[in-house]
C-alpha cells in the first residue's frame, strides 16, 4: 500500500506465484471507508471488498471505449503513475527476479527492509 505522497506504507508477501488481487484478498488489509484505492483492472472485483476504490473502464473488441472513459483511464493512470514509480524502484533491487537463495522466513524481513531504504532514500526516514 502507497500513499498519495508515494511513500510505502505497508507490504504483504506470500510464497510462490500469487496473483495480486488474491494476495490483496489473502492479506485482509483494513482500509478506511474515506480512503480511495486506485487500481488497475488486474483488481476486478475489488468493489465488493471496498466500495470506494477506482478501476479504469474496460474495453472490448464489441465495446470500444467512448472518448470521455479514454479521458478518465488517462486521468486515472496519471494519478497512478507515482506507484508504478515505486514499483520500479522496488525492481531495481531485484528481490523478484532473481531466484530467493536465503531461508524463506527472512523474505518478508529482507522485503520490509528494502521498502525501508526506499522510504528512507526518498526523504521519509526519522529526522536527525
Amino acid at each position: 500500500m502507497i500513499d498519495k505522497n508515494e511513500r510505502i506504507l505497508c507490504v504483504h508477501t506470500s510464497k510462490g506465484t500469487v496473483h495480486d488481487f488474491k494476495l490483496f484478498k489473502q492479506s485482509k488489509l483494513p482500509i478506511k471507508f474515506t480512503t480511495t484505492a486506485l487500481v488497475d483492472l488486474g483488481y476486478l472485483g475489488i468493489g465488493k471488498i471496498h466500495q470506494n476504490s477506482e478501476l479504469p473502464h474496460k474495453s472490448s473488441k464489441l465495446h470500444p471505449l467512448t472518448a470521455e472513459k479514454k479521458e478518465e483511464n488517462r486521468l486515472q493512470a496519471s494519478a497512478r503513475i507515482c506507484i508504478e514509480h515505486v514499483n520500479a524502484k522496488i525492481k531495481a533491487f531485484q528481490i523478484f527476479t532473481q531466484k530467493y537463495r536465503n531461508r524463506r522466513k527472512r523474505f518478508n524481513l529482507r522485503f520490509n527492509l528494502i521498502c525501508g531504504l526506499i522510504n528512507f532514500d526518498r526523504g521519509f526516514g526519522v529526522p536527525i
